[in-house]
């Protein structure tokens, strides 16, 4: 959702590229001007909305200031010479179509233009026929203001297709996570009304190598337009489901824990001496062997938003492996892990970023090779690995963020996020790098 309202007024004094225009209206035979436009100042662009998937652009005293040379030729008189122009009170008013292009793209087109010039000066020069000539400069700059305003609408138009709509296509349509996963923001609909432009984007995450029909259904979101920011997103837990889906099926929410990755000072080893002390039958059975532990989830999370805050539900698994000198692996036990998390969002410039906490961990044993065993035996080694391990690579993960769908150049600032349930809103206001 755009609020075109929310920014102050600012200038503009776009480089012209210095393109030749040239006339001959109302002049006599042999008779022409070749200009340059060496500015085009801007002083209070404005965008309004109209219903219907409108925008209105309106510049107000605006100014053009063009040199170019002049000739001139009449039987056998010829004459020729430079002349610096002033175009003062140029006003435009354009109206941009906007609508949805395959494969949901934003499309944007000028669908009328008008034009009006108050004020037209020019100064003639290096030609003795000069002062002539500026006897007859009402005319001359009527002819001018005549050709001029044909002239900016024309370059509106082109502008629009060449500029603004190349511009506006660099809107993601699929945004590039990692070498795994990637964000569909397909535009679904979008509407104006007086006071917002609101879209509704795909918003879902999928497993690059393939994209299949997701299971799960987006949730009806509603709040109020807040007139304070220039943007907002409404994001709903669909978008973080879609991201434990895709990267579950992509087979990446796994860690494996080995014994030199724990402190040398650590108090638990990874070795069946340790697990000797609650399952003597491994010790016995490998002495002196080492023991890999694979956290897994046995299904995707499950992420919940509601008012209060967001809430994670990770479905973790531990299967504990001795690890025999030909590196084969020998399955001892497998524990399940009743986590509460919650999860904790930001915004930086152009990505969504988060923190994940753990809340409660507490182990249930599912499966033992060796016999069964106290869990809570175990549960100091995982309430150590879990903060010390395995919480700060997720968090690494989730500090790098992900793309949000902005255009190119557009980055947000002072972003505020507000929950409610099942989806949460950002607000923020952008500006360009």
């Amino acid at each position: 959702m755009v609020n075109p309202d929310a920014s102050g007024p600012h200038g503009h004094n776009p480089d012209s590229g210095h393109q030749p225009w040239l006339f001959g209206h109302n002049l006599p035979e042999g008779s022409g001007l070749r200009m340059t436009v060496n500015g085009f100042h801007i002083p209070n662009p404005q965008i309004r909305l109209l219903l219907g998937d409108k925008l209105q652009l309106s510049i107000k005293n605006a100014s053009i200031n063009i040199r170019g040379r002049w000739k001139s030729k009449k039987n056998f008189l010829k004459a020729r010479g430079k002349f610096a122009l002033s175009f003062q009170g140029v006003f435009i008013s354009a109206d941009l179509q906007l609508g949805r292009s395959s494969p949901g793209r934003l499309r944007v087109e000028c669908s009328a233009c008008s034009s009006h010039i108050d004020r037209v000066h020019i100064q003639i020069s290096g030609s003795m026929l000069g002062w002539l000539i500026q006897l007859f400069h009402k005319k001359i700059e009527t002819s001018l203001r005549n050709g001029i305003n044909e002239k900016i609408c024309r370059i509106v138009t082109i502008s629009v297709s060449t500029k603004l709509q190349p511009y506006v296509h660099t809107l993601p349509v699929v945004a590039r996570v990692n070498e795994m996963a990637a964000i569909d923001y397909s535009l679904l609909t979008l509407r104006t009304t007086v006071e917002f432009l609101e879209g509704q984007l795909k918003g879902e995450f999928f497993w690059r190598r393939h994209h299949d029909p997701l299971p799960v259904t987006p949730p009806a979101m509603s709040f109020s337009p807040n007139k304070n920011y220039m943007v907002q997103l409404g994001i709903s837990d669909y978008f973080f489901n879609t991201a434990g889906l895709a990267y579950q099926e992509s087979g990446t929410l796994q860690m494996t824990l080995r014994d030199w990755m724990l402190p040398k000072d650590s108090k638990f080893r990874l070795n069946t001496e340790f697990l000797g002390t609650f399952l003597p039958k491994v010790a016995l059975k490998f002495p002196s062997t080492e023991v890999q532990l694979l956290i897994f989830v046995s299904s995707p999370p499950r992420l919940s938003i509601q008012p209060s805050g967001l809430l994670l539900d990770p479905a973790l698994e531990t299967q504990a492996f001795a690890v025999l000198p030909n590196s084969s692996l020998i399955p001892l036990f497998l524990v399940h892990l009743n986590t509460t998390a919650s999860l904790e969002v930001d915004a930086e410039a152009d990505r969504l970023v988060g923190e994940m906490k753990l809340e409660k961990l507490t182990l249930e044993l599912k499966q033992s090779e060796f016999g069964s065993f106290k869990v809570e035996l175990l549960q100091a080694v995982i309430n150590y690995i879990m903060p010390t391990i395995v919480l700060p690579k997720i968090n690494e993960r989730l500090r790098k963020g992900f793309p949000l769908p902005l255009p190119a150049g557009v980055r947000l600032k002072n972003p505020v996020f507000q929950s409610y349930q099942n989806f949460l809103v950002l607000g923020a206001d952008v500006h360009r790098t």
